[in-house]
């Protein structure tokens, strides 16, 4: 957990717990996400960009606030819906965009496109295009973090859709049978696809399946950053100390549809405006600004940096080379079967 930047136990955790330069800094992350993933749609919808991509925009206060304790030696594992994860892991924008634009300069050589980036020398183990794909790997990750007793700690994010894979329990449960540093957040934005969390869940909060598996479970609002960076922060010292794993339920919605193809037509227009309502960007920058440790203008100042670094990751992508044809099967891996 971080030091304490100000004693003052009416203050919100956030602010108790990190010092100027690191809300500003995470407030800057959330704009970089919601701005990442503006340029990303703007991109698919002038045919810069193929194939499908899932947006996390209205979902940054769970990404940013959940990676706030860690350091590059921690790791994460993601989902399809991971752009978010990514900045806030402190990846490389331009890289990004290369890899969306299917650009040799891209995180996978432009092999991986949305679903696939990752960044190991960040700690980013990848997002999974593979519904619950990342949670036996981020339990693999806590192993090797105990059993070379690097210190490390591994938040393996997952959508309420994966509590009901087979993977989500048998995960939880070796994770907690062996005591693993790993935090697994439940980005919980109400709907699977187009399935309703109320329709196909049978507990009220997925946090409350943690008691299965005798270890602590919390739920909070997602879209509030000092909540999540309370709970996850808890965690994760929970887990450096050698005490074994949580489980955290971050409850947040999505703006958009859940990829590029949907419609919609399950949401209503009123849903969607009440959400949009409870903007975790706005929510954070109304916190800083309220006590005083930025003022409007700057708020204004910091959103047009990011815009001008979004427009700077676009040009590079733009301008990055394409894979060679002879080198289409390079980097591709496949098992031979005897």
């Amino acid at each position: 957990m971080p030091d304490t930047a100000n004693s003052d136990t009416n203050l919100p955790y956030a602010l108790r717990a990190y010092s100027r330069e690191d809300l500003v800094g995470a407030l800057r992350k959330m704009f970089l996400i919601r701005k990442f993933e503006e340029g990303a749609e703007d991109s698919y919808t002038r045919g810069l960009i193929h194939g499908t991509m899932h947006l996390s925009i209205g979902q940054e206060a769970s990404a940013v606030g959940s990676c706030m304790s860690l350091t590059d030696a921690d790791k994460i594992t993601s989902t399809h819906r991971g752009h978010g994860h990514c900045v806030a892991k402190n990846a490389d924008l331009g890289r990004m965009f290369a890899e969306f634009f299917g650009k040799e300069t891209g995180y996978c050589r432009g092999r991986g496109g949305s679903m696939h980036i990752a960044d190991v020398e960040k700690g980013n183990l990848g997002a999974n295009g593979i519904v619950g794909g990342g949670l036996p790997i981020a339990v693999g990750a806590a192993l090797t973090a105990k059993r070379l007793g690097t210190g490390a700690v591994t938040i393996c994010f997952f959508g309420d859709g994966a509590n009901n894979e087979g993977a989500f329990h048998e995960a939880l449960n070796m994770a907690s049978v062996w005591k693993l540093p790993v935090v697994f957040v439940c980005e919980n934005n109400k709907y699977g696809m187009s399935t309703s969390i109320e329709r196909s869940t049978s507990v009220k909060n997925i946090a409350d399946r943690a008691v299965a598996y005798s270890m602590p479970g919390v739920t909070v609002d997602g879209n509030d950053f000092s909540a999540v960076t309370e709970a996850v922060d808890a965690a994760v010292a929970r887990a450096r100390a050698g005490e074994g794993p949580s489980l955290v339920e971050n409850l947040t919605y999505r703006w958009r549809g859940h990829s590029k193809s949907d419609r919609n037509r399950y949401r209503t227009k009123e849903e969607i405006a009440e959400w949009m309502e409870r903007d975790p960007i706005r929510r954070m920058a109304d916190l800083l600004v309220s006590h005083d440790i930025l003022s409007e203008a700057e708020v204004g100042a910091l959103e047009a940096e990011t815009e001008q670094e979004i427009r700077d990751a676009i040009a590079f992508a733009n301008q990055s080379p394409a894979p060679l044809i002879e080198d289409a099967t390079r980097f591709v891996y496949t098992e031979e079967m005897a």
